[in-house]
């Protein structure tokens, strides 16, 4: 890898270098193992660059976070808006189910495509601190499943109607990235199927 010396960055590119490596870093070890120190070197940058953006490795930990719920809300309402364009006549119950099926789609290939930012978002968030950035894009995301539940099932229940389709999606996800589903199960038909019950669950 190559130093600071041998890699000279522009100032204006160092943040976005030095979030891109962190993500790298969080494909490729664990948590734990990640330091300021370590981005540096991946990033070619000397030890103390990132304090030019980063005040300490949890604020770039956030900010990783706070980019990777940013692209999961655009990724689930092209999804959801595709799955709309593609299907002329629905009713609107069949609109918002279309979209929140579709949601559901695309929430498990942001998950597998996106791994350590994934896993980021939703894990522990120990060394994490908490900035207005991430709470303002995690709410964005939490408020994006809100709304979409809430087309099916009504405002009255559109939390809990969320909190069902994301616990069932998120555990899914979940069980795939940890590789406890069973091998011999054919996975895309397993995850088309459980998300089917889960909209047999959450419809009035």
């Amino acid at each position: 890898m190559p130093n600071a010396s041998q890699k000279p960055y522009h100032h204006g590119q160092l943040r976005e270098q030095l979030l891109n490596a962190g993500e790298l870093a969080l494909g490729e070890m664990a948590i734990e193992q990640v330091t300021l120190r370590e981005i540096a070197r991946r990033a070619g940058v000397s030890h103390a660059a990132p304090k030019h953006h980063f005040p300490s490795l949890g604020h770039l930990l956030a900010e990783i976070s706070a980019r990777g719920y940013q692209r999961f809300v655009k990724a689930l309402d092209e999804a959801a808006t595709a799955a709309i364009d593609q299907q002329a006549g629905l009713t609107p119950d069949q609109q918002a189910e279309t979209r929140l099926l579709a949601m559901g789609r695309a929430y498990l290939r942001f998950a597998e495509s996106n791994a350590a930012a994934y896993q980021l978002m939703f894990g522990q968030r120990v060394n994490m601190v908490m900035t207005p950035n991430l709470i303002g894009a995690s709410y964005s995301a939490w408020a994006q499943i809100v709304a979409a539940a809430g087309a099916v099932v009504g405002s009255n229940h559109a939390e809990a109607g969320a909190l069902h389709a994301w616990s069932c999606v998120h555990g899914l996800a979940t069980l795939k990235l940890a590789g406890r589903v069973p091998p011999d199960l054919p996975w895309h038909h397993i995850e088309e199927q459980t998300l089917q019950m889960m909209m047999k669950g959450i419809k009035p």
